[in-house]
């Protein structure tokens, strides 16, 4: 028996773009996961500090500015431009800092963790009932709440915080690009029959 994708329930409305944003934040996030597993002498904390500034930096302007022009409700916007403008200070703050030392990195990717990723899933849980993105939203919002906790909790060592990073954009980047394909599968699904309603 076929399970409906969230984009067919009659009341979960797949914007027609919005795959778009998906898409350029997981080639963000699997590009921020390649340095860090395919550089030599990866794990210290101003080359985590470095990655992390330039990732947070592209991440908060692909967020903020597609999201803005391509999401749907207003608030939605409003939040995941919020989102965006966090990720931009945070990246800024460890580029210009990043021979600050580990207490930095903790410090900045915990903080960025658990502001953006309440706010992404506070989006998709008050979206989860009429926007398609909103379970992608809510997932890769609890997994970045769940990052900020894990370093929290976790011994102050580089090696294990920047591994940690490397893990969370790997999972994330995944589950993103797949979000993407599914995004854009639901859209187009629902063109045909739309403009056929409007014709008849």
């Amino acid at each position: 028996m076929a399970t409906a994708v969230p984009a067919q329930h009659p009341n979960v409305h797949a914007h027609t773009r919005y795959w778009v944003v998906p898409a350029a934040r997981a080639i963000v996030a699997l590009a921020a996961a390649a340095v860090i597993t395919f550089t030599r002498d990866a794990h210290t904390a101003p080359f985590g500090l470095i990655v992390f500034g330039a990732f947070a930096i592209l991440d908060g302007l692909v967020t903020g500015i597609l999201s803005v022009l391509l999401a749907g409700g207003r608030l939605t916007r409003i939040l995941f431009a919020v989102q965006g403008a966090i990720g931009l200070i945070a990246g800024v703050l460890a580029l210009a800092l990043s021979g600050a030392g580990l207490g930095l990195f903790l410090y900045l990717v915990t903080v960025w963790a658990a502001l953006t990723g309440f706010l992404e899933l506070y989006n998709g849980i008050r979206e989860r009932s009429r926007d398609a993105a909103a379970r992608d939203w809510l997932i890769v919002g609890a997994i970045t709440a769940v990052l900020a906790l894990v370093l929290l909790l976790a011994p102050a060592d580089a090696v294990l915080a920047i591994g940690l990073f490397g893990a969370w954009a790997v999972i994330v980047g995944v589950f993103q690009a797949i979000g993407a394909v599914t995004l854009r599968g639901a859209s187009h699904s629902r063109t045909p029959s739309a403009g056929a309603e409007s014709g008849s």
